[in-house]
């Protein structure tokens, strides 16, 4: 794929296999043998997913916070006849473990497709959270090894296991809305303030150099060590890659789409206070496929519903148009705000069994969430964010006409406008907005058109060792 110098700058230190690798394939009463890396919120429901349940053990958790990783060995237990999995502080000492079948990673962004990559490498199936990235290019790094190490990977967006959102999909590919227009995206969720910037100290319990990772080793300055990690750059994606990259992921299904965009705009901002979070809490992204659009749409403050959704899917047809407000229900309607048809049915577990079926079968196209649709949604959310960051900042009142010169329609005005009624709505006046660059994409070669310098935008320096290997290493 890419092949700037900064991309193939960095080396990577893989991990090797163990000569006494797991079997290729699992018979229906062999038990799958799992360990947990990360074990906060996401980790915990990793845990769930697998133990106790028929087929799999959690072997063994893996987490650099000590506290968290020996409360969840507990938790594990209960849930498995006392079984109590193995803490594990460092996920390269855990690789080296040939009873260890599959990896299930749930550590913040920034290490979640180094860690794919890794297991990958030491022989092991892998179920990581979304986004599978925290970059495009190591997005597509770790398609590159699942295939060449024949692994399963599955990307921990459940919707595409939901039978309710399957059935929902199916109706709109078989032209039940339509011709399809437009596919939105939305991410209305109330996100209050982390706090004033400062510097704070690491919890005692966490190895930081370990929990950074990749990342470079920064003063914290969040109050909070956990979860407020996402409104951070050096880490994070923002709600376009925490919540929103389950919509992101199920617009981009509503297209039947399997490449990135050819063009996409994003603009917004972090409105309502100040904070040590850097990342957008109101945002728009446009992408282009051609003569049809991908529209997502961000807001941290308080906001009504959109057509009867907050956080979820609006696509728009040219016979009607189907709203899904959570991960497996909705509605389709017609022009006229006719119901006609529903939708329903749900369970995480289900997403859980299809990669373990996967693994059983030594079959990846069976994955509902294979790591290619991983990639490729967590890519447009990379680069919408890519586009806002490198814009500049303009006054409210300019953006109609920046709209317009930055060729947007009245798809894209009506967003706007939308959004700047909600931010009037919430007392943010006189406010700046930063108004992202327009980039052309080549979805083939997954880089920016023109090779300047918004291509160094699709990768990080890396951190030694801690780095993701070249297309030939992986």
């Amino acid at each position: 794929m890419l092949t700037t110098a900064a991309i193939l700058a960095a080396k990577s230190r893989a991990v090797v296999a163990s000569e006494q690798d797991p079997p290729t394939s699992f018979g229906p009463n062999d038990t799958i043998q799992v360990a947990v890396v990360g074990a906060g919120g996401r980790g915990q429901s990793h845990i769930d997913g697998f133990a106790g349940k028929p087929g799999t053990v959690v072997t063994h958790i893996c987490d650099c916070d000590e506290s968290h990783g020996q409360r969840s060995c507990e938790s594990a237990a209960e849930k498995q006849g006392g079984r109590k999995p193995v803490w594990v502080k460092d996920i390269r000492k855990l690789l080296e473990d040939p009873s260890i079948n599959a990896v299930s990673i749930a550590t913040p962004n920034h290490w979640h497709a180094l860690g794919a990559i890794w297991a990958v490498q030491a022989g092991k199936d892998v179920y990581v959270e979304k986004p599978v990235s925290h970059n495009v290019l190591e997005g597509r790094r770790a398609v590159q090894a699942a295939r060449k190490h024949n692994r399963m990977v599955q990307t921990g967006t459940q919707s595409r296991s939901n039978p309710g959102m399957r059935e929902a999909m199916e109706f709109i590919h078989s032209g039940g809305i339509g011709e399809v227009k437009v596919s939105r995206g939305l991410c209305y969720k109330p996100r209050p303030t982390i706090g004033p910037k400062g510097v704070y100290e690491v919890p005692k319990e966490v190895d930081y150099d370990l929990w950074s990772g990749p990342a470079r080793i920064l003063p914290l300055t969040r109050k909070r060590f956990h979860y407020d990690w996402h409104w951070q750059w050096e880490y994070g994606n923002g709600d376009l890659g925490n919540q929103g990259i389950h919509q992101m992921d199920l617009c981009r299904w509503a297209l039947g789409e399997d490449r990135l965009s050819d063009r996409v705009w994003s603009f917004g901002g972090r409105f309502g206070y100040e904070d040590a979070g850097e990342t957008a809490n109101t945002q728009i992204v446009v992408h282009d496929y051609g003569p049809r659009k991908l529209i997502f749409e961000v807001r941290g403050l308080e906001t009504p519903e959109y057509k009867g959704a907050k956080v979820g899917i609006i696509v728009e047809g040219s016979k009607g148009y189907l709203v899904m407000t959570s991960y497996a229900s909705g509605t389709a309607f017609d022009l006229d705000g006719k119901p006609i048809k529903q939708f329903q049915g749900g369970g995480d577990d289900r997403h859980y069994k299809n990669f373990t079926d996967a693994m059983r079968a030594r079959d990846h196209k069976i994955l509902n969430a294979d790591i290619e649709d991983g990639h490729l949604s967590s890519a447009l959310c990379h680069l919408g964010n890519i586009s806002l960051r490198l814009g500049k900042s303009i006054a409210s009142p300019d953006m109609p006409a920046a709209l317009r010169d930055g060729g947007g329609d009245s798809v894209v005005e009506d967003a706007w406008l939308r959004t700047a009624e909600h931010l009037t709505a919430n007392k943010v006046e006189n406010y700046q907005v930063q108004m992202g660059l327009p980039l052309q994409v080549d979805p083939i070669s997954e880089s920016f058109l023109g090779n300047h310098p918004p291509n160094e935008w699709l990768t990080r320096e890396y951190r030694a060792p801690y780095t993701i290997p070249s297309e030939s290493a992986v």
